[in-house]
């Protein structure tokens, strides 16, 4: 008798599809991708506490339109490269400045 039976036989012999087995690879790498953004988000919190300290030492006002424009800017841009719909990236970097500004703020 041989020994020569498939890895996918193996798989389905232990109740795990090649499909499942995909799937948990799969998810497992959106996990690692979710905490990489988290840890992008806590990367540029941190940058924009420095920034809202810069400002309260120079008397600057907390909001910067021209600044938020930019970045606004910036994210459709990088939003068509990467093939994403940039409408979706731009709400995403609406919500990370308007918490950044509530933040801003509230240390004043």
């Amino acid at each position: 008798m041989s020994d020569s039976h498939s890895d996918t036989d193996d798989d389905a012999q232990d109740g795990i599809t090649v499909e499942e087995m995909e799937l948990d690879e799969l998810r497992q790498e959106i996990r690692g991708i979710d905490r990489e953004i988290v840890e992008l988000i806590a990367q540029r919190t941190y940058v924009a506490e420095s920034i809202a300290a810069v400002k309260r030492e120079e008397g600057r006002p907390t909001t910067d339109e021209d600044q938020e424009q930019a970045v606004m800017d910036r994210a459709g841009e990088n939003a068509e490269r990467f093939g994403v719909d940039s409408n979706l990236v731009k709400a995403v970097f609406r919500l990370l400045i308007e918490l950044n500004k509530v933040e801003q703020r509230e240390s004043r």
